[in-house]
């Protein structure tokens, strides 16, 4: 299985980006779906979250700016960024919970996308 992710870049503040993150292999189902952060020197953070049924989960500093959703059938989660602000510079990582489907066996595992970075300039 592997996530990866793309749609980073420079953009100044109050810009918009849009982060795709697909995953592939022998998946029989993904939940949940995430979009974590990492700025320089600090933790890495989640941003967003969602279920397979919609069911969305913000951090305070992404909500009314962030909105995460998905493509069920591409195996795709999406990141739209708007209002960006020079502290949402980091670089941007997707996670998910993926079962694996191998005949009548099936393995959960939580996988993590290569990390796209994401630079707002004030």
């Amino acid at each position: 299985v592997q996530l990866q992710a793309s749609g980073g870049g420079l953009v100044q503040a109050g810009g918009s980006l849009r982060l795709s993150c697909v995953a592939s292999g022998s998946i029989f189902s993904i939940n949940p779906m995430c979009w974590f952060r990492q700025a320089p020197e600090k933790q890495r953070e989640l941003v967003a979250a969602i279920s397979t049924n919609g069911a969305t989960n913000y951090a305070d500093s992404a909500k009314g700016r962030f909105t995460i959703s998905r493509d069920n059938a591409k195996n795709t989660v999406y990141l739209q960024m708007n209002s960006l602000k020079v502290e949402d510079t980091a670089v941007y990582y997707c996670n998910a919970g993926i079962t694996t489907a191998w005949g009548s066996r099936r393995t959960w595992g939580d996988y993590w996308g290569q990390g796209t970075q994401v630079t707002v300039s004030s």
